[in-house]
């Protein structure tokens, strides 16, 4: 077992929030983050989250978790 960094997108809020069924992983947590920052940016900015449906707003970010190197392959992702 080995320590990995998945990364987590979550789209929409409320009854329309639906989380991303093929979760990412990395090695290196600043690899993760490196795409959760990026994928985040491309749906606006929040300041105006009025002016975005809530289907339509995103959440991604990292989350450390334990996992069985042979049922995924990280490296893919260094």
């Amino acid at each position: 077992m080995i320590h990995v960094f998945m990364l987590v997108v979550v789209f929409g809020t409320g009854d329309a929030r639906k989380e991303q069924p093929n979760p990412m992983h990395f090695y290196s947590v600043n690899r993760c983050l490196y795409f959760a920052e990026n994928i985040v940016k491309q749906y606006g900015n929040y300041r105006y989250n009025h002016y975005i449906d809530a289907k339509d707003r995103v959440t991604a970010y990292c989350k450390p978790v334990y996992v069985d190197p042979k049922s995924i392959k990280p490296e893919i992702y260094k």
